[in-house]
């Protein structure tokens, strides 16, 4: 039997190659049959996973993170020491054949046995992002046991880390959660293989492969063979020595060229096109060990734009970054059917990346996704690291808590694994080193050497506004806001937040779940808003711990709400514009601007702060708003300028009639002009007059020339503006001292609207009509299942809808595949 190393590990008996006698190779996850022990004897335990996924699976601790059930788990149970065990099998070794054991990730020493042989211990074995590879072949067996004890990290030791989105884990995270694998191969091992890629850029016809893999000898002799294999259907080889037990990392010394390559491209830009390696050593005619790896042929580099601003270019194209910060959950309990439904959610919002703050996954299975689906990602470090209260131990003020030889040595390496393991994904672009801070030099040092060898992306200092006395500036901004500002701010030129240049992280604050998931949470009875709902909010202990901001903003934009449904429609209502405007900005002022990251994605755990979908993979009002702001092709209003752009992300032109409505103080005006946009450009459609009005609503379409929509954007204008104190600006945001009010809204507006409906399997046709005189606003539809559940997932074209007097729209819906007589009611939420 033999399984791929990377990807899906399928079986297959041997290579058919006539002419080459195969090794007995064998490569299996060691992802079943797992127990931990607990004082009341073992357990099924989740690998990979933490304690706590394996405690909250048995039932034995709670599975809902509320103040209660926090407060009550015993923490102190993850002092001790835990260990788990499992047994496998493999056939008998051949003569000059190896058994290999991987560990790609325990939290955070261990000591391990093999069939009662202990072959490593905690001094040795530590550091969450260390991966650990063992030549196992005097110990193992044909039936084996393994076992493995784990100790949780202390204070002062890196780990995995969260930051202030939410509690610390109860256990720190401890326990195996990443693959084991064993391999049982020649007297050569192969591994981390992978494929860089240029490209002619002028012409996109024609391209360069690098091959890159990692070879170890495991035997006590020289060792004469060849790299060989084939790169998207291009054979190569190449001679090969190896001193005994020696390990090196071998690139090929030619470039294999490849005319009219599939590329790989960000979905908004292309299709993400896959190729395939396989690649073998060969010893004696002998096939050694192999490995089978997609990978994606595209040039991918970072730039400083003459403003100083970091860019990236992807085959040659300029690039605006338009994501999001994605989060694990609490307890590493995410699986391949819930990082795809959540990476789905991200491209159906139309945006291209993904920043991950730390390595975060328990597999590759995140990274190949991203792959599949072409997301982009940016992955590296965390904040938690650079700050005293987080790692436990003092913190530099320029550099972080990375600061002793021995912690600078321990993460030189840890990158380096976690470099080495992800290198042959085309989705990844760039490697965060720092995030709030900057690594010390020495260990800057460490990285600027090991990536000039080994990989060809760019590094990023650090995610906020810094200068390296190594690599310069990082041509990034973290300057907020992380609490709520207007739409009109991301415009406003005093705006630290503001769109110019590559905003890192930055969000309005609380960002609430739909009525369904907040009474999940926090019961039936939501009002009054109360001390429940402060656990949900961030664990900052300096601020973002409690709604004060968003019920300020609340009663002096409206008054105070007299149910949960009049605060959550205003609360829905404010997340959906500000989000909405703050990647309209980036666009609109690009290339201005070259990067947007909203704070965050999602949650790890039930909250009201900083998330597009909830815990329950409920989408929230900002989902939509972010979804309409990032339409490949989009009329987008400037409250600035009050000036209405046409923008195009595609690679070919756009072509379109623009067309755009005013309503103000019981008058219209309307206007459309055929329009042209090239391709990663912003042109001017409309000037916006919204004087002699108090406020105004604004719609606009895009019709092709067939008079089929394009897109549509809706806005609600106040001729009000906020005020803001610059300079009482923090970290958090600016503060408002006096709001524009928006109590005339309830008045221009009515939910009077009607639905016709029509099913054809899992999809749904829904035509939204607003029969009054009025603006229909902000019309949440929902659909839901017999019990009254929200259906998860669900896909609507368009939400939370805003229609003109007279308008109907028709909306599509997306469910999950059901049995035909599963009956689904389309509504009109409160």
């Amino acid at each position: 039997m033999m399984k791929t190393y990377h990807h899906q590990y399928f079986s297959i008996l041997t290579c058919l190659f006539s002419l080459l006698l195969m090794a007995c190779t064998e490569h299996k996850t060691l992802d079943m049959n797992w127990e931990v022990e607990t004082p009341d004897g073992w357990i099924p335990a989740k690998v990979p996973g933490t304690l706590m996924g394996t405690l909250t699976a048995n039932g034995i601790e709670p599975e809902a993170l509320t103040a209660n059930d926090y407060a009550r788990i015993n923490k102190t149970q993850f002092e001790k020491s835990w260990k788990y065990r499992t047994t496998f099998q493999l056939p008998s070794l051949n003569e000059g054949e190896h058994a290999v054991l991987n560990f790609d990730g325990i939290s955070y020493r261990a000591n391990v046995w093999l069939n009662g042989n202990q072959i490593a211990n905690k001094e040795q074995m530590y550091g969450a992002f260390r991966q650990f590879e063992f030549d196992v072949t005097q110990q193992i067996a044909t039936d084996n046991k393994l076992e493995v004890e784990v100790f949780r990290a202390q204070p002062g030791e890196p780990n995995i880390g969260f930051a202030d989105w939410n509690p610390r884990p109860a256990d720190e995270n401890m326990g195996i959660y990443r693959e084991v694998r064993v391999k049982t191969c020649g007297n050569v091992a192969l591994s981390h293989s992978a494929v860089r890629s240029r490209i002619n850029t002028k012409t996109l016809n024609e391209a360069w492969l690098t091959i890159a893999t990692e070879l170890r000898n495991l035997s006590d002799k020289p060792i004469e063979g060849c790299v060989q294999g084939t790169a998207d259907g291009q054979s190569f080889s190449y001679p090969v020595k190896l001193a005994p037990g020696e390990k090196k990392r071998f690139t090929s010394p030619a470039e294999i060229h490849i005319s009219n390559p599939k590329l790989w491209w960000c979905h908004n830009m292309g299709k993400p096109e896959l190729c395939d390696l396989h690649i073998e050593f060969a010893e004696d005619h002998k096939i050694s060990d192999f490995e089978d790896v997609r990978f994606g042929i595209r040039e991918i580099k970072s730039y400083l734009t003459d403003e100083g601003y970091r860019g990236f270019i992807l085959n040659g194209k300029k690039i605006l970054i338009r994501g999001a910060g994605w989060t694990d959950d609490i307890y590493l309990r995410d699986t391949p059917e819930s990082n795809r439904l959540q990476l789905e959610y991200v491209r159906d919002m139309n945006m291209n990346t993904v920043r991950l703050e730390g390595f975060w996954g328990t597999s590759q299975n995140l990274y190949d996704l991203c792959d599949e689906m072409g997301l982009l990602i940016l992955v590296g470090w965390s904040c938690h690291w650079e700050w005293a209260d987080y790692l436990g131990s003092p913190c530099d003020e320029l550099y972080g808590g990375i600061l002793s030889k021995e912690n600078i040595d321990l993460i030189a390496k840890s990158f380096e694994d976690q470099v080495m393991w992800l290198r042959y994904h085309p989705s990844i672009i760039g490697w965060f080193v720092g995030s709030d801070m900057l690594p010390k030099p020495e260990l800057e040092k460490c990285y600027q050497q090991f990536l000039s060898q080994e990989d060809d992306r760019d590094y990023l200092i650090s995610a906020k506004d810094q200068t390296s006395e190594i690599s310069g500036p990082s041509g990034t901004k973290m300057a907020g806001p992380y609490e709520y500002v207007d739409p009109k701010y991301w415009y406003l030129p005093e705006a630290p937040g503001g769109a110019f240049g590559f905003n890192t992280e930055t969000g309005i604050g609380a960002q609430l779940p739909v009525k369904e998931s907040l009474q999940k949470m926090l019961g039936q009875q939501l009002f009054p808003i109360d001390d429940r709902w402060n656990i949900f909010c961030t664990a900052s202990g300096a601020d973002m711990n409690s709604l004060r901001q968003l019920n300020e903003v609340i009663h002096y934009r409206f008054g105070d709400a007299k149910d949960i449904d009049e605060y959550l429609r205003r609360a829905d209502m404010l997340n959906y514009e500000s989000t909405k405007a703050m990647f309209e900005g980036f666009r609109a002022r690009w290339p201005h601007t070259t990067g947007i990251i909203q704070w965050m994605l999602n949650g790890s755990r039930p909250g009201i702060y900083w998330q597009l979908y909830d815990y329950y993979k409920q989408p929230n009002a900002a989902y939509y708003g972010v979804k309409k702001a990032n339409a490949p092709v989009q009329l987008i209003y400037d409250y600035y300028t009050k000036t209405v752009y046409a923008v195009n992300e595609t690679l070919e032109m756009a072509k379109a009639k623009a067309q755009m409505k005013l309503l103000k103080g019981g008058q219209t005006t309307e206007d459309s002009k055929e329009i042209e946009v090239a391709p990663g450009t912003v042109v001017k459609a409309f000037d916006i007059d919204t004087t002699d009005a108090a406020a105004a609503f604004l719609f606009l379409k895009l019709t092709d020339n067939n008079g089929d929509e394009i897109a549509t954007n809706e806005y609600f204008i106040v001729t009000e503006n906020d005020t803001y104190n610059w300079e009482k600006t923090s970290w958090v945001n600016t503060p408002i001292t006096k709001y524009a009010s928006y109590a005339m809204l309830d008045e221009m507006c009515s939910k009077s609207c009607k639905l016709s409906i029509k099913k054809d399997g899992a999809k749904y046709e829904v035509t939204v009509s607003n029969p009054t005189d009025k603006v229909a606003f902000m019309i949440r539809l929902t659909a839901k299942d017999e019990k009254g559940e929200l259906v998860c997932p669900t896909y609507w074209s368009d939400n939370y809808l805003t229609l003109a007097p007279g308008e109907s729209r028709t909306v599509s819906c997306k469910l999950p595949a059901t049995p035909e007589d599963t009956a689904v009611s389309i509504q009109i939420s409160e």
